[in-house]
């Protein structure tokens, strides 16, 4: 069984930092991308930022310049830090990550159970 754990939501204020952590653990054989959504009230779940297990990096026009996104792949972890945080960043976070659990098993989609982020105002 495969899950993936989340970490590091809360409240902060405009401008403000957060960052970000998700572990995947179970039996699996790959980790392949590793990305975070969002989604706020009302609204579809977008992609915030997503790494390729090679590094290659993948951004939402509007967080560029203010988020990175990294990962470990010895330990099956993707960050994504958070600057210069603006109220309408208000979300439940989920990280997701594309995994294959054996060689004759196809790439399937994981999500976390999503961590809050608040940005006042």
């Amino acid at each position: 069984q495969v899950q993936l754990v989340e970490s590091g939501g809360g409240l902060v204020q405009a401008g403000g930092s957060l960052r970000l952590s998700c572990t995947a653990s179970g039996i699996f054989l790959t980790v392949n991308t590793m990305g975070w959504y969002r989604q706020a009230p009302g609204k579809q779940r977008e992609l915030v930022a997503s790494i390729a297990s090679d590094g290659r990096t993948d951004y939402a026009d509007s967080v560029k310049g203010r988020f990175t996104i990294t990962r470990d792949n010895a330990k099956n972890m993707v960050n994504l830090q958070m600057n210069s945080l603006k109220p309408e960043e208000t979300a439940v976070y989920y990280c997701n990550a594309k995994i294959k659990l054996g060689s004759r098993w196809v790439e399937t989609n994981y999500w976390g159970q999503g961590t809050q982020v608040t940005v006042s105002s």
